[in-house]
């Protein structure tokens, strides 16, 4: 009885709860920044490349 009401007490998987979602969130933040950051380096690459087009003609 003793060990059963020692394990509704413990708070370890709360806190192994709490860290995977902090996380999940980071990851999603990540992955978020990294695409915006792939398409604005894209569109300079494609500026750059009609640019250079453009001169070379």
């Amino acid at each position: 009885m003793k060990s059963l009401a020692n394990f509704f007490s413990s708070e370890d998987g709360a806190t192994a709860i709490e860290y995977a979602l902090i996380a999940a969130l980071v990851s999603i933040v990540a992955i978020l920044a990294m695409g915006s950051v792939g398409n604005n380096v894209k569109n300079s690459f494609s500026k750059v490349s009609s640019s250079l087009s453009s001169a070379n003609r």
